[in-house]
């Protein structure tokens, strides 16, 4: 055995280096290569007289299509419903329902009370307690109808 040779044990070093890479990075990249140079460094211990080439060449191989595997079984799995699809978009969940107007609607520009929150809207002008329903919601700011 010369000074060149590589042990089995260097990938497996190698594959846990990529594995500490992808705690601090995340991302799952650094995954997938630490797979590959793990499968290298088990391949060589059953096979030792494997060139440094083959060794290189099916790491490679294996760190693509690992990478690729992946990429495709992420796109394809289903995303999980939730029972709150709402619930990181407060606004979008009124859109529909009715209010009263608590500051009247001038130059386009009130507020209406939902909860214990008021919230701006954009509409057509409308005196104090008119009836308004929501219809889009831009930003922090509600577009509403009049209730006839």
């Amino acid at each position: 055995m010369s000074e060149q040779d590589v042990v089995f044990w260097y990938w497996w070093v190698l594959a846990v280096g990529f594995l500490a890479l992808e705690i601090v990075v995340t991302g799952f990249f650094f995954l997938w290569l630490s797979v590959a140079a793990f499968i290298v460094g088990a391949v060589l211990l059953l096979a030792p007289s494997t060139s440094f080439e083959m060794q290189l060449f099916l790491f490679s191989v294996l760190a693509v299509s690992s990478l690729l595997g992946w990429r495709k079984y992420s796109r394809t799995r289903e995303v999980d419903q939730t029972d709150h699809p709402f619930l990181n978009k407060r606004g979008a969940q009124y859109v529909g329902r009715t209010f009263e107007v608590v500051a009247p609607i001038e130059n386009g520009q009130g507020k209406i009370k939902v909860g214990d929150s008021l919230w701006l809207v954009r509409g057509e002008d409308c005196p104090l307690g008119s009836k308004v329903k929501v219809v889009a919601v831009k930003g922090t700011v509600f577009e509403v109808e009049v209730c006839r």
